[in-house]
């Protein structure tokens, strides 16, 4: 599924809503069920969403909608999946630090 979205920086959830052909009550219940989506709420209560947000809800809609898989599946998947983020962004920075500190080798 390709979710066409314009590129902004908050999104409504009626926006959410119509890109992936769902109801906005089943983001709601998602943002429920799954931490790692938490719109940013105005005081109204009015939901906006980020693009992270949109595209955690992509893999969540891709795992479950497609898939098949049960939100139990789903919550373990994306737990997997920030394990990894979480590995490469340290990665990362560890790169960053050794080209610093190679950096500073070569000026003594």
């Amino acid at each position: 599924m390709h979710v066409n979205l314009p590129e902004k920086r908050y999104y409504s959830i009626g926006e959410v809503a119509e890109a992936f052909s769902v109801k906005p009550s089943l983001l709601r219940f998602w943002e429920k069920e799954f931490k790692e989506i938490q719109p940013k709420k105005k005081q109204s209560g009015i939901r906006k969403y980020t693009p992270e947000n949109v595209s955690t809800i992509h893999f969540i809609y891709h795992l479950v909608k497609e898939k098949g898989m049960t939100l139990e599946g789903a919550k373990k998947h994306l737990k997997i999946k920030s394990i990894d983020n979480s590995k490469e962004m340290l990665l990362t920075k560890l790169e960053l630090i050794k080209e610093s500190l190679e950096q500073l080798k070569k000026k003594l």
